[in-house]
């Protein structure tokens, strides 16, 4: 009988067959998912309405794995929940099979692959490496030492026209309380030699144009993560005179979706001139405020756009200085959820909610352009649902082809309707 770790009783989980190695498992127990490219042997499971994630590997693999995955998600960083692991597996003769690591399935999210078999856009890429610059900087924050950072072990949600990425492969990571520049640079290093590998594949297989510079492309990870790492970390002096540039650091920090708890403040001796650096950095500042407003859990970026269309709200009925919460509760009653339920429940799987109600926002922004009015908005959304929604694919729990991997995946044309739209404007409801 296998063993299993750090895991809830769960009976269906209990009843697959461990004895089994994975890569033979019968078609009836597996779910075709999207899945990227892997060292080890990776299949999806679904139990009592859960998707799972199981991946066979040498046991100091899945044993140091589970632990640091367990790790990140007690930090508060942006990975793939550990489920537990199973040991001790036999087959029919007697013979040891590897153990298995159980990650529960990120919902809506996709391997860069499958991102890549719906559009053809060089700004997607750009999007792409942005998230995961972000999220390098994160683990960073974290002192978790990545080890293989690239886009094939990373899944990516959409965010409001962005993209937020999720650490999914951690075996090679290793925790710290604060890491070095040296093993900062490393793993910057890795990450750029890796995206440009897997930038050059992309293109091989015909996802990307020939005409791109994937060396520049592959640059744009460093560059991002400078910026942001600066950002967050470097010290900014200037005279007692100019006090605003506090707050105005304060607000750039916000405005990349962290919140500071405790600034580091300095003054000379003459009293002139102040130096001052963040110590506390949290990610997550509007996703925090939009959730304690409307109990709505969403990524940095739709928390960043439905909080603008909630400010909008609150200014168009005229609302400013009535309580923060009770406006929320009124505009999540009147305006948010009309659009979800909107979407008829064959459909709920296409993406997220938050998602939906961004893509409504910008689907009614070009079609009053076009009829020179302003359309109420649970008509963009009827709109949305019959014009674009119905053609997207599913990304809940789908492939785009119906196949359960991504090797032979044909190159779509460049046609993914609201995929890579202008840069939104955030207008009331």
């Amino acid at each position: 009988m296998p063993r299993f770790a750090s895991m809830a009783a769960d009976p269906g989980l209990l009843a697959l067959p461990w004895n089994t190695p994975l890569a033979e498992w019968p078609q009836h127990h597996l779910v075709a998912l999207p899945r990227g490219i892997s060292r080890h042997v990776v299949r999806f499971i679904r139990n009592r309405g859960q998707v799972y994630a199981l991946k066979e590997a040498a046991e100091r693999f899945v044993v140091r794995e589970n632990r640091l995955l367990h790790d990140l998600e007690r930090l508060d960083v942006p990975s793939v929940e550990s489920v537990g692991i199973v040991l001790d597996r036999v087959d029919a003769a007697g013979d040891p099979i590897d153990p298995i690591l159980i990650t529960r399935h990120l919902s809506f999210s996709l391997p860069y692959r499958a991102v890549f078999s719906r559009t053809l856009r060089p700004e997607t890429v750009v999007r792409l490496v942005d998230a995961l610059a972000a999220l390098l900087v994160r683990l960073h924050l974290a002192g978790f030492f990545w080890g293989d950072c690239s886009l094939s072990n990373t899944l990516f949600r959409r965010d409001a026209g962005a993209f937020a990425a999720y650490l999914v492969d951690a075996e090679t990571g290793d925790l710290h309380d604060e890491l070095s520049p040296g093993q900062r640079s490393y793993d910057l290093d890795l990450a750029h030699t890796n995206i440009f590998g897997e930038l050059m594949d992309l293109q091989a297989g015909g996802y990307l144009s020939e005409d791109l510079e994937l060396l520049e492309l592959a640059d744009t990870v460093v560059e991002r993560y400078q910026r942001l790492w600066a950002e967050l970390t470097e010290p900014e002096e200037f005279d007692t005179g100019e006090m605003y540039r506090l707050e105005q650091r304060i607000q750039r920090l916000n405005d990349l979706g962290f919140d500071v708890a405790e600034l580091d403040i300095h003054t000379d001796f003459d009293g002139r001139h102040i130096r001052i650096q963040p110590k506390v950095v949290d990610a997550g500042h509007h996703s925090r405020r939009l959730l304690r407003l409307t109990g709505l859990d969403v990524e940095e970026n739709q928390a960043r756009r439905l909080l603008n269309d909630l400010d909008a709200f609150r200014a168009a009925t005229e609302q400013q200085y009535e309580d923060e919460e009770i406006v929320a509760h009124q505009w999540l009653t009147e305006v948010f959820e009309p659009v979800v339920q909107a979407v008829p429940a064959e459909l709920r799987g296409k993406l997220e909610p938050a998602e939906v109600f961004h893509e409504v926002l910008e689907h009614r922004w070009y079609r009053s352009e076009n009829a020179h009015r302003e359309l109420p908005l649970v008509e963009a959304a009827r709109s949305y649902v019959d014009t674009v929604l119905r053609s997207r694919p599913d990304e809940r729990e789908a492939l785009p082809r119906g196949d359960d991997t991504l090797s032979d995946l044909e190159p779509v044309r460049d046609d993914d309707t609201l995929t890579d739209l202008k840069p939104f404007r955030d207008g009331g409801s």
